[in-house]
């Protein structure tokens, strides 16, 4: 969604100035799906790509954020309050995603916000949620500097306190995709891809790192313009090269060409990504090619997980048109920790909202901790999960397959 226009933002703004309570509006009863109707109303924003190149991801965000909300209103799981969604489309853009938020904040019924999908777009987002004690709880975020600073290699400090994440970080990522390309792949010489952002260029950069730590060789590198579809040149410089496995930094619309064109120039190797390649789209872009080629993702795979079991049924259920992908269980837990947070804001204050919500809200994240779809779910000093687990997967008749489940072991 794009900017709005001064008349939408002085409705909005005039809308915030007739609540009932400083952050939440008495619901007449014909908003959301509780059963406990003329309670308070709280909004959970979601900010997400819903659509354009990477809207697959997106609408799993967003759809699984639904499903969390709809779960706590039939359970009543905060009495007297109703939870809804408010979802707005940032197309993957630092500059809407920063829009997104300033609406977000505008809206005093918000009291969360689930997303984004990109490290770039959390970039614009942070301080502008941050300035209004408005708490952030990203799913897919894996880009370290976002929680730990720019310095993070060597001085780690939080960098705003109301952003928080359920994925784990690049720190952890890129050097067990290198612990698995050296160790169990048996791959001595890779050549490194990325598309130059915060993202893509991060994960390269701790994978080239961990690599080379461990023994391997780095053979080349090249920064692509995802805004292309042309690979033809870099593809020759991979062959030519003499490496046995790429590491790409980026997401899978320009991994599954990229894949496709490398082998296409005569390097019959296998490419290897992170969490932003893991998509079923993948292997559609990369065709025949993308066999054989690998991905790391946060946690374990949500079908294998017991605690998921209820997600992916409930999901089902639902009636969801688009599958809840590769951030489904860190989507519905990121919002289950705003509502386990609001709850324990509610209890704490006789059962209704306090007039600073939003600041006791994000007080209250830090501390919340609970099992959740994708395991235990809490936070650290920096705002980052606990949970550090990975998986490697493959692509294997056409389909991701996971081969690996573990956790960087620092060797």
């Amino acid at each position: 969604m794009r900017q709005r226009s001064l008349i939408a933002i002085t409705a909005a703004l005039a809308a915030g100035a007739l609540t009932l309570t400083a952050c939440g509006s008495r619901d007449s009863g014909d908003k959301g799906n509780s059963s406990a109707g003329g309670g308070t109303t709280v909004v959970i924003g979601v900010d997400a790509p819903l659509t354009g190149d990477l809207s697959a991801l997106g609408m799993g965000i967003k759809n699984s954020v639904d499903l969390a909300a709809k779960t706590a209103n039939k359970k009543e799981y905060v009495k007297g309050v109703t939870f809804k969604i408010e979802a707005k489309d940032d197309q993957g853009q630092p500059s809407s995603g920063q829009q997104n938020s300033t609406a977000f904040v505008t809206d005093k019924n918000v009291l969360g916000v689930v997303g984004p999908l990109n490290s770039s777009v959390a970039e614009s987002m942070q301080k502008v949620l941050d300035d209004a004690k408005l708490a952030e709880v990203s799913p897919a975020n894996t880009g370290v500097s976002l929680t730990q600073g720019p310095d993070w290699q060597h001085t780690k400090k939080r960098q705003y306190k109301s952003y928080f994440r359920t994925a784990t970080t690049d720190a952890v990522q890129g050097p067990y995709a290198a612990q698995y390309v050296y160790s169990k792949a048996k791959k001595k010489k890779v050549f490194v891809i990325d598309d130059k952002k915060t993202y893509g260029a991060g994960l390269a950069a701790t994978f080239t790192a961990a690599f080379k730590k461990l023994g391997g060789k780095v053979v080349g590198t090249e920064h692509i313009n995802p805004d292309t579809k042309d690979f033809s040149a870099v593809a020759t410089k991979v062959k030519n090269s003499g490496a046995d496995i790429v590491y790409y930094g980026g997401e899978y619309p320009q991994a599954g060409p990229l894949s496709k064109q490398i082998k296409a120039a005569g390097a019959k190797i296998p490419l290897i990504g992170g969490d932003g390649i893991k998509d079923d789209t993948f292997i559609k872009l990369g065709g025949p090619a993308a066999s054989g080629d690998f991905a790391t993702s946060v946690g374990a795979p949500v079908e294998t997980l017991p605690s998921a079991k209820q997600f992916v049924s409930d999901y089902k259920a639902g009636g969801y048109k688009e599958d809840y992908a590769a951030y489904g269980g860190y989507s519905y837990d990121s919002a289950w920790a705003i509502i386990e947070a609001v709850k324990k804001v509610v209890d704490d204050n006789g059962g209704k909202l306090p007039s600073d919500a939003r600041a006791k809200v994000t007080a209250a994240l830090q501390n919340v901790s609970f099992d959740g779809v994708t395991g235990k779910v809490s936070f650290d000093e920096y705002g980052d999960a606990t949970n550090k687990q990975l998986t490697v997967y493959a692509v294997k008749n056409g389909a991701w397959t996971a081969v690996e489940s573990g956790t960087y072991n620092g060797s």
